[in-house]
Order: structure tokens, then sequence, then C-alpha cells
């Protein structure tokens, strides 16, 4: 039997099905982890077309209700967001518990985190990132390439490239696992200590690539940031390329008033 929702309201018949729909998982009638009706199920349900079901579910994707795996289907969202603080995860308190910054920031939420090293090794710097680094395109710098999970889910790929001459005398930085408080706690142990971070955030669509590493649905928004971390001497020790799930994340600054 079909479902009647409100067409008085001049909105396409998409947009109506996905408040419906909308409405379901806000009141737990759709509860967190429930799979997400089939398009066929949608289409008998509401009588519309396939097409017409199909961007009734896509709507609900960027409102940060659902997930959508490749080859398993939708899912009602079963975690906020993270709530990224800038003014708080790099905090030096947090390397001297021994905790580095997604540790820290995984703890807070209350979220499970994990961490999948892809490779650490020698790699020549991108453009971008050598202008980061003050150093030509295409000197070696040492990589590290991380996939990083929360409650099981991949939220975010990031790479940190890191001066040769710096990571060659710090051993620890070609670990799998460089010790408590992460790669910025070795930096300051050998004398790097850090004075600046500086972020830049765009929002985009995932490429192909990155909707593989991240099962994600094509299409997609993401976060790309990029970090340079410097010292107090002037130095810029690390600059890190990131892709953050966007509706996985709620990024927060905090701007100081002041000249």
């Amino acid at each position: 039997m079909a479902t009647t929702v409100q067409r008085d309201r001049g909105n396409p018949r998409y947009l109506q099905i996905a408040e419906d729909l909308a409405q379901q998982i806000r009141a737990g009638v759709l509860a967190p982890g429930d799979k997400m009706p089939s398009e066929s199920e949608l289409m008998v349900r509401y009588a519309v077309s396939q097409g017409t079901a199909r961007k009734a579910v896509a709507e609900l994707r960027p409102m940060g209700l659902i997930d959508t795996h490749h080859g398993r289907g939708s899912f009602v969202k079963s975690q906020p967001p993270t709530l990224r603080k800038s003014s708080d995860r790099f905090r030096r308190s947090h390397r001297r518990a021994g905790k580095a910054a997604y540790l820290a920031e995984s703890e807070q939420a209350g979220k499970a985190p994990a961490v999948t090293v892809l490779y650490i090794g020698p790699a020549e710097a991108p453009s971008a990132v050598a202008e980061r680094l003050e150093v030509l395109p295409g000197s070696q710098v040492l990589a590290r390439r991380r996939l990083y999970f929360s409650n099981g889910i991949p939220v975010e790929e990031a790479t940190s490239y890191l001066p040769w001459d710096i990571a060659k005398e710090i051993p620890e930085l070609f670990a799998e696992n460089p010790g408590g408080g992460g790669i910025y706690a070795r930096l300051e142990d050998n004398g790097h200590v850090l004075g600046e971070f500086r972020e830049t955030v765009r929002a985009r669509l995932a490429t192909k690539q990155e909707t593989v590493a991240l099962s994600l649905s094509p299409g997609s928004p993401v976060f790309h940031l990029t970090r340079s971390a410097q010292t107090r001497a002037g130095r810029t020790v690390e600059v890190c390329d990131t892709i953050m799930v966007a509706e996985q994340f709620v990024l927060d600054y905090r701007i100081p008033a002041g000249d």
C-alpha cells in the first residue's frame, strides 16, 4: 500500500519523501543502525519511480542522517559527527599525557579510535608540500600515511611529510607506533619545540581513490585539510595532508578578536 505524504507544499516529490523519511529517523521509527528501505520498497510504499526513490535517499546523506556503504546499502547513522576543536586537540598537555591528537579527540567524543599505517618511508615532496616545508619540489622527505577509524568506520586518510634532515635523526618517526604523544611528542623530545599550527580547509567531492579508501558513495563530500606544524624557531617540521569524511566531523575554530 502506498504511503501518503504532503503534496501541497510545492516541493518536488523526492524532497517530500526525503522529509518523511527524515522525520521517521528523528522520531526513532528508523533507529540508529537500521538499514534503510530499499529503492524497490520505497517505490511501492510511495508509489514513485526508481529515480525518485533514489533521489529521496540521496537527500538524507548531506543531512547527516544516513551512511551509505558500497554493496551493502544505506543505514541510519549510528554515531554523531566528531567535534574537532582546533584550539584543544594539539595541546601540549595531551602529548605529555601520551596521547596523540586523534586519540585525545576520540576519547572526548566517546568513540573507539583505531589507526592503520599504510606506508612509512622516503617520498618525493609534492609541490604544495614542498612550498610549505621550504624545500624544492621532489626533494626527499619522510612520508607517514595512515587510515583512521572511528567505531570501526574509516573517517580520514592522512599523510604526514617531514623534512628528511630532521626525520633521519629520530628513529621513532620510522616506526608504526612512534610512542606516546605521537610524532609531535618525538619532535619536541628532540628539540623541535612546536609553536604554531596552521590549517587550510576546503570542501570538495571525493575522488575515485578516496571513495574506495574511505568506503564512500560516489559524489560524497570530503574536507581536504592541510596542516603545517611550525617550531618556535620558525621552521616548518611537518605538513599533514588529510582527507576527512565531511559528514563525520564538525570543525570548530577559536579566533582571537584582538589585533
